[in-house]
């Protein structure tokens, strides 16, 4: 069955960076695109990038755009997350999520398939 297994989060200072990585198994790595999701503190999920299934088109929110870098190793089935100036509100539970489709739809939460999570926590 699909596995989704993250890592690489922590406690790091505003202005830090960090590199979140999902390990994927169980499914064809190369023919889906795949998301970073993550839920602040009693907050909703919020859609923090993709990649499609190539690799070769990102997408980003807003919120997260020119200091997170989404990328892809399909030859290892590996999905990262470059995390750089982090702020405060960059803290919360980042997911990695497995699209049904090959193409990123930015802004899309309901995922059929999550990993466990990864907290990254941004605090002086």
């Amino acid at each position: 069955q699909v596995q989704l297994v993250e890592s690489g989060g922590g406690l790091v200072q505003p202005g830090d960076s960090l590199i979140l990585s999902c390990a994927a198994s169980g499914f064809t790595f190369s023919r889906y695109a795949m998301s970073w999701v993550r839920q602040a503190p009693g907050k909703r999920l919020e859609w923090v990038s993709g990649i499609n299934n190539k690799g070769d088109t990102t997408k980003a929110a807003d919120s997260v755009k020119g200091r997170f870098s989404i990328s892809r190793d399909n030859n290892n089935n590996m999905l990262y997350l470059q995390m750089n100036s982090l702020k405060p509100e960059d803290t919360g539970v980042y997911y990695c999520a497995k699209d049904s489709v090959k193409e990123v739809v930015a802004g899309k939460t309901d995922f059929g398939s999550w990993g466990q999570g990864t907290q990254v926590s941004v605090s002086s």
